[in-house]
């Protein structure tokens, strides 16, 4: 999926997903959760220790 994709289907900027991919901004609660709920996965499934 692009960031375009994700930041349509997030209602985020893509600039922002691809900050945050890159690690140069740290992700909001709120944002994450509209990214899970982008992908259709749970909140839990992205931040569990891997």
């Amino acid at each position: 999926m692009t960031q375009e994709r994700l930041g349509e289907l997030a209602d985020l900027n893509p600039k922002y997903i691809g900050e945050v991919e890159r690690t140069e901004k740290t992700i909001s609660v709120d944002a994450l959760a509209r990214v899970a709920k982008a992908l259709k996965v749970r909140l839990r499934d992205l931040v569990r220790d891997a």
